[in-house]
């Protein structure tokens, strides 16, 4: 009996369905990897893969002189950008909500006019505006318009999406909070907001992956970061190719830490506990193919686990 089962989405394939899944694979394979030889022919022959290109990412004045202090650009645009929008995107998110028609209407339209807005287009503005008017040191001037750009575009989309996972929540619930005498502010904070956020937190992460990126941006406006010290390096080395390559690495590494950092938050929150150290290890039930209720909430496979109901016939 075949171990092929088939899903919500997915259809299992037949003898000729798996005999053409295996033809089409077999095919891609072989194209991509006579792009690849051509693509390695090339470059071999325009000398892009000498060792000598790689040599200077050996030595350590190549990495303190520019790629690290542009990472360190990065992180610090990121991270501020990110915290920042986190909190503009709460606020947002809340005032959408709100029963004044008046104050949801507002956020609504700050909301879908800065998500309108190209964030390079951002970034110009704010650096015209803060040199312009000197809101800004000149020292920090490009960090401050980086800053400004992916915090209002970011905080845009967070609170778009916060708003959708409140109100993806049964109605029910803040009906029942509403009847126990709760306030509306204690309703969106104790009960809706937890939720939303739970359910939200893979996108909201993803949206953080995109501030990281979208500060690269910033070379345009002279910001020092990464993409930016990889190309100055390149520029002195003459290595430009094998700079892009060690910057997308780089990037890869960083993005891919968060989004693995992504999947243990929701593994945490979806096996049903408050846990404050994210590392522990969650019970884990073996993939079923579909999110079944024994696969979802995991907690009774716990060793520790007692089950409290009555055995009682």
């Amino acid at each position: 009996m075949s171990n092929t089962r088939a899903t919500v989405l997915y259809d299992a394939p037949g003898p000729k369905g798996r005999r053409l899944n295996s033809i089409l694979s077999v095919a891609t394979i072989v194209v991509l990897a006579a792009i690849l030889v051509w693509v390695l022919r090339t470059l071999g022959s325009t000398g892009q893969l000498e060792a000598a290109k790689w040599s200077p990412f050996t030595t350590a004045s190549t990495w303190t002189t520019y790629i690290l202090p542009g990472l360190w650009g990065t992180l610090k645009a990121a991270v501020v950008s990110i915290l920042a929008a986190l909190v503009l995107g709460g606020l947002l998110g809340v005032g959408r909500l709100s029963h004044n028609r008046f104050i949801s209407a507002i956020c609504a339209v700050v909301v879908e006019f800065f998500r309108a807005i190209p964030v390079l287009l951002l970034m110009i503005f704010a650096y015209q505006v803060f040199a312009i008017y000197g809101l800004v040191p000149t020292s920090q001037l490009a960090f401050a318009a980086v800053v400004f750009g992916l915090t209002l575009y970011n905080g845009s989309v967070i609170a778009e999406v916060l708003r959708s996972g409140v109100q993806s929540l049964p109605k029910g619930q803040e009906e029942a909070a509403m009847a126990l005498g709760l306030s509306r502010a204690q309703t969106m904070t104790r009960i809706l907001l937890p939720q939303a956020i739970a359910a939200m937190l893979p996108a909201i992460i993803s949206q953080m992956v995109i501030a990281l990126k979208d500060s690269a941006l910033g070379y345009t406006i002279g910001y020092v970061e990464v993409v930016r010290s990889g190309l100055q390096s390149a520029s002195w080395y003459q290595n430009y190719f094998v700079a892009m390559i060690v910057v997308a690495v780089i990037m890869i590494l960083i993005n891919y830490t968060l989004s693995r950092v992504a999947e243990r938050v929701e593994r945490q929150l979806r096996a049903g506990r408050a846990r404050r150290n994210i590392a522990a290890k969650v019970p884990q039930q073996q993939d079923q193919g579909l999110d079944t209720k024994d696969n979802v909430n995991v907690d009774w496979h716990d060793p520790a686990h007692r089950d409290l109901r009555s055995t009682a016939e």
